[in-house]
């Protein structure tokens, strides 16, 4: 789930702000001239923080949506220090979103030589893994992640086990193993949009629309509406039996994504 536009706006514009300031910096060693090692320690300090400034930059634009000039600045960086991972992570990010697989899988794959036990590295990868088919690979990764002592972002990594474990669901035990994963990414983050949306949609697909309703307006109730979010408020009050609820998430599917596919499948009548 990507955040809200404003929200994306804001947190990116702060990044950019503070990786331009980095990049302006200027590491002062205190060396003797005279001593060689001194001085290239001093270097390879001062080449680290250039690509670390250029992919917090990469990073924002990503964010933004900008991924030509996110991948420009992922050249700087590796210009700069071609083998600090958290460029290639980026850049497989970026790839990712433009559907070059190939690139995608390079740019991991490197990122992963250097660094294969990093965390938000192992959760990247994971979602790669499962935007393109493989999803029982990804499950495995993300497990790994979780599993690091000083991942900051568990919750994340359980929502999108869900997610992934819903894409391969083909019955009961495998929905009820999805649900699993949604109930710990809640229970460690309560406010996690995008394990409340997904539990959202499980929970209707197993006709348990009550608590999918719940879920929903948990999810309202933190960020703007999607297009998949009203589209799901639309089928549980249908099925519940509300009508003016049904037709007010109506409304907003028209007002917000006239040009959604969503909303084409409500014009079209396709509510299951």
């Amino acid at each position: 789930m990507r955040r809200s536009i404003g929200r994306r706006m804001a947190v990116a514009a702060g990044a950019l702000a503070l990786a331009a300031c980095a990049q302006q910096e200027t590491k002062v060693e205190t060396v003797n001239p005279t001593d060689p090692e001194l001085v290239v320690i001093g270097e390879r300090a001062d080449a680290r923080s250039r690509a670390k400034a250029h992919t917090d930059l990469a990073a924002a634009y990503y964010e933004l949506g900008n991924m030509g000039v996110a991948l420009e600045e992922i050249r700087y960086a590796l210009a700069a220090d071609a083998n600090y991972a958290p460029a290639y992570n980026v850049q497989g990010l970026v790839y990712m979103d433009l559907k070059d697989t190939q690139a995608a899988q390079q740019s991991f794959n490197r990122a992963l030589q250097l660094t294969p036990n990093d965390p938000d590295l192992l959760h990247n990868y994971g979602w790669y893994l499962c935007q393109t088919g493989r999803e029982n690979e990804s499950i495995s990764l993300f497990m790994k992640a979780i599993a690091a002592p000083l991942y900051r972002a568990p919750s994340k990594s359980y929502a999108a086990a869900g997610q992934c474990t819903l894409r391969r669901a083909s019955d009961s035990q495998q929905l009820a193993q999805a649900g699993e994963y949604f109930e710990r990414a809640l229970r460690l983050d309560p406010n996690n949009v995008t394990a409340l949306l997904s539990y959202a949609d499980l929970q209707y697909r197993r006709d348990r629309v009550r608590d999918a309703q719940q879920l929903l307006a948990r999810f309202h109730k933190l960020v703007e509406p999607t297009a998949a979010s009203l589209w799901l408020g639309i089928r549980i009050e249908r099925r519940i039996g509300d009508r003016a609820a049904e037709s007010a998430f109506a409304t907003q599917l028209r007002r917000r994504y006239p040009n959604s596919d969503e909303y084409r499948d409500l014009l079209q009548g396709k509510f299951e």
